[in-house]
């Protein structure tokens, strides 16, 4: 609940260049995509959960570096996925991109081209892992698909053709109606594969062109967010009818919305917290965090944890009556990644900026009281 730079951090370690995806915490490992943009160098770090000491970096690719894009974006966005014995990531590398599958010591297993990729606000789609598959995505003005590869051999297993569109999400596998469903946002569309064969479930409107957030569901309706061409939150059935339950004009563009006990709960990209009735749309409350905000709130049990981009991390209640916020923390002066909360431990990458240099750090916090 109380962190700063010196206060209740159990480890911080140096991160090279500039990365925005998330850390990944397996066992004793967390891990972490980079992009050192001084070598043109995209690895993929490993660290000791309980220290913080590095205990391997893997160069994944060299050189290739796309100069263009938001300048927000980052060539190390995406977040790696892991099932215990092999970790996967994704990066853009040189006008197309790969999905690389290393072993917990960091030995490059394979990697595999998923297509080529034409680039326009940049690539953070990372992979998703289901049964013995990984499903990655990549839409783009050029060859947009969604491909499920053997996570033993990176064989394709198959692959679904998407609108020629920009747009940014992850694939985000849930179980609704009983079945699992591998869910896309964006290119004007709501699409549910079957994750096992690729298959398309249902596809309907329901969503805007550019969308970038890892949607949620209740069970019965999907929730989509976007920001281009128009701000646009969406509630679609999740029956395949093509139904939008509701929709409004709020911009959570970038942060993900959080579901619970029937409400949506979001931290919109210019600093304000929102409250909707997940099953009507209807706006229960709103108030100003502050700040500018790319990294997605998290839910723990009751409290909602928003971190904006200058490294202060409200934390508020899940409360449908109003907004109660109980905790104000800063941590570095540059965020862009989401924090993940793991055990009794919250891992942050966030960046500092010092005498005109940017050093980019993952801390562990961790309440020295209860050590």
């Amino acid at each position: 609940m109380k962190w700063n730079a010196a206060e209740n951090v159990l480890w911080k370690a140096n991160v090279p260049g500039r990365g925005h995806g998330s850390p990944t915490v397996v066992g004793n490992h967390v891990y972490l995509a980079a992009a050192d943009h001084d070598k043109e160098v995209q690895s993929l770090l490993c660290f000791d959960r309980q220290t913080g000491k590095e205990l391997w970096a893997k160069e994944i690719h060299q050189g290739g570096f796309e100069k263009q894009g938001n300048s927000k974006s980052s060539l190390a966005s995406s977040t790696p996925a892991s099932d215990g014995k092999r970790v996967f990531i994704n990066f853009l590398h040189a006008g197309a991109i790969y999905t690389t599958c290393l072993d917990t010591a960091g030995k490059q297993l394979w990697q595999q081209k998923v297509t080529d990729y034409v680039l326009h606000q940049g690539f953070g789609s990372s992979p998703a892992l289901y049964e013995n598959l990984v499903i990655v995505s990549a839409d783009n003005k050029g060859t947009g698909i969604i491909a499920a590869l053997d996570r033993e051999t990176g064989k394709e297993v198959w692959r679904q053709e998407r609108p020629k569109l920009p747009n940014y999400p992850s694939p985000i596998i849930l179980k609704i109606g009983g079945k699992d469903q591998a869910l896309m946002i964006g290119c004007d569309l709501v699409t549910s594969l079957d994750p096992k064969t690729g298959k398309k479930l249902w596809e309907s409107k329901g969503s805007t062109t550019e969308c970038v957030t890892s949607t949620v569901t209740d069970g019965e309706r999907i929730f989509t967010s976007g920001g281009y061409p128009k701000n646009h939150v969406s509630a679609v059935l999740a029956d395949g009818s093509g139904k939008v339950a509701w929709e409004n004009g709020a911009r959570v563009y970038v942060p993900s919305m959080l579901l619970k006990d029937g409400y949506l709960y979001a931290a919109t990209d210019a600093g304000i917290a929102m409250c909707w009735k997940s099953d009507t749309g209807k706006e229960v409350w709103k108030g100003r965090l502050g700040g500018t905000f790319s990294s997605s709130p998290v839910l723990v049990g009751d409290l909602i944890f928003a971190t904006n981009e200058t490294g202060k991390t409200f934390i508020f209640k899940a409360d449908p009556t109003e907004l109660k916020v109980v905790a104000e923390n800063q941590l570095g002066d540059d965020v862009y990644a989401t924090p993940v909360i793991c055990g009794d431990c919250i891992f942050m990458r966030v960046a500092t900026q010092g005498k005109g240099q940017r050093q980019e750090v993952l801390y562990c916090l961790k309440d020295a009281a209860k050590s």
